[in-house]
């Protein structure tokens, strides 16, 4: 089986993502330790349980045997004096022995627990001695000797060897319990000591299993994938990226490898789309550059022609006005307005073809003062519509001083052009910065435009109206378009506002990059070679 860039999919185990492989790792770690802990725990558990034995049990009961045997021979001396004497003074001593024997004797059982350890041989040869001898003894009268103690002196003496002999039985196997209690101990400690040490030997080797696989499973498999994609993304696209390791890694270099074969095909069919471009590109500069030597010249070529014709045409007005009759003097009038209108278009035209290709270099302009000289140049109308003209102060920009005053011209000129009959216009223009750029809004209180129209109107020679109601030749705002495109803006009609027309544009702080700034138009100067000249 393969994958999408032809490279066998792995099988078996190597089929378990690293999410698979750290899960079972873990799982078995914790097995492991598991059971060692549960070992190390048992082994610490023994070792405590012997010491505590030794300590509190087989130590002790050895010492508790030695003091009863010195409390049983405290009574034997005490009984022996007193059975020779008859003096009272012997029996305090046995008595202090029988209660040392009583304390004794609980003390063994409680800490040999029910074990026999000579413990039934003791008591019992204690019975009999007691019995025998020292009760007796015991019991008979102060002052003189016990004619008793004469009399069994020989079977007191050996019933007491008898003590002496168990409690010796009993010591000696309290010894030997202690002492197979320490060895067992010491075997303990020992085994501790292995286990721990082997559980330490086990976690070293995990961890250096956990790390050689992350090592083969993990890290190196993603340094070749990351060396791989380096080479890819240092510009080789041809070289094949191998997939390795567990199944999700696998699976990345997979489809990072399919990325790439898919950049690759990305890559051709951009060289190609971009050859095709630059070539159409080329062929649109060099249509563009005829296109606009070709209006150029054609305008300038109309010019002569059309001076003829106006100048014969007022010619005639002036010689001839009032000698025709009225259809005479009709047409004309007629044919004088068509030559001063087709004259005012030819010009529009040139300022229109102009702008992006020929202007002064750009410069720090300061628009609050291209705004006064744009209200200075549009002062006859402005007075005789009575228009009110405020606005905020505006800011300095790197822009073309020309283009610049044929815009504020254009907005404020039909801002008055364009106002309702019976009210004075009032216009306002606001600045904002709006980010890198400067947001601009004039408005006013005309007729307005209707938002079915808001784009058409930014169309060359597209009018709203008949040259009857308005004066013009409908380059206007499309210059605007034109001027603000080319200083990195966009400009557009407010829909929103309804008492008026409203018209905002931004413009970039300084010119966008790549503009070139030249000084004259080659057009022009192959106008010039040619002997035309333009029309002022």
């Amino acid at each position: 089986m393969t994958g999408e860039a032809g490279v066998p999919r792995p099988r078996g185990l190597s089929t378990w993502t690293t999410r698979q492989w750290l899960r079972s790792g873990v799982a078995a770690s914790l097995v492991l330790l598991t059971l060692l802990g549960l070992a190390g725990a048992w082994v610490l558990g023994r070792t405590a349980t012997i010491s505590e034995d030794l300590v509190d049990v087989k130590s002790p009961a050895l010492t508790t045997s030695i003091r009863l045997e010195s409390a049983l021979l405290d009574q034997e001396t005490g009984i022996r004096g007193y059975g020779l004497t008859g003096n009272e003074e012997f029996l305090v001593p046995y008595r202090q022995g029988l209660r040392d024997e009583k304390t004794y004797t609980a003390q063994l059982a409680q800490l040999l627990d029910g074990e026999a350890a000579g413990s039934a041989a003791v008591e019992k040869s204690v019975r009999i001695w007691q019995e025998r001898m020292a009760e007796p003894v015991a019991a008979s009268a102060p002052g003189t000797a016990s004619p008793l103690a004469a009399a069994r002196a020989a079977e007191g003496k050996a019933a007491f060897d008898d003590v002496r002999s168990a409690l010796a039985d009993q010591q000696e196997q309290l010894r030997e319990d202690r002492a197979e209690a320490r060895a067992d101990l010491l075997a303990t400690y020992d085994l501790r000591n292995w286990v721990f040490s082997a559980i330490a030997l086990v976690i070293l080797a995990m961890a250096g299993l956990v790390f050689e696989g992350m090592r083969r499973g993990v890290t190196t498999p993603l340094e070749k994938l990351g060396a791989d994609a380096r080479r890819v993304t240092d510009g080789d696209f041809s070289h094949a990226i191998v997939p390795s390791g567990p199944a999700d890694v696998w699976q990345l270099g997979s489809e990072i490898d399919s990325m790439r074969q898919r950049l690759l095909r990305e890559l051709a069919f951009t060289e190609q789309a971009r050859a095709q471009l630059d070539a159409q590109a080329a062929d649109l500069k060099r249509s563009n550059a005829e296109l606009e030597q070709f209006a150029y010249v054609a305008s300038h070529d109309l010019q002569e022609p059309l001076r003829k014709v106006s100048s014969f045409t007022q010619l005639l007005q002036r010689r001839y006005g009032g000698a025709l009759d009225a259809r005479a003097d009709q047409y004309i009038d007629f044919a004088v307005d068509g030559a001063n209108r087709m004259q005012t278009l030819i010009n529009d035209l040139l300022d229109f073809s102009r702008v992006g290709r020929v202007h002064h270099t750009h410069q720090d302009l300061d628009l609050d003062a291209v705004m006064k000289n744009t209200l200075s140049a549009l002062s006859i109308s402005v007075e005789e519509s009575g228009a009110v003209i405020t606005h905020d102060p505006l800011p300095t920009l790197v822009a073309d001083p020309t283009q610049m005053g044929m815009l504020w011209q254009n907005l404020i000129g039909n801002a008055v052009k364009f106002r309702r009959p019976d009210e004075a216009p009032a216009i306002h223009v606001s600045a904002e910065r709006d980010g890198e750029l400067w947001r601009f809004a004039v408005t006013d209180n005309g007729i307005g435009i209707a938002p079915e129209y808001a784009e058409k109107v930014f169309v060359i020679f597209q009018r709203l109206h008949t040259k009857d109601t308005y004066s013009g030749s409908g380059i206007g705002l499309a210059m605007c378009k034109k001027i603000v495109e080319f200083h990195g803006g966009t400009i557009e009609i407010d829909p929103t506002y309804t008492a008026g027309a409203r018209i905002t544009f931004t413009l970039a702080a300084a010119p966008p990059e790549g503009i070139a700034q030249p000084e004259s138009d080659a057009s022009e100067q192959d106008a010039e070679q040619h002997g035309l000249e333009r029309t002022p």
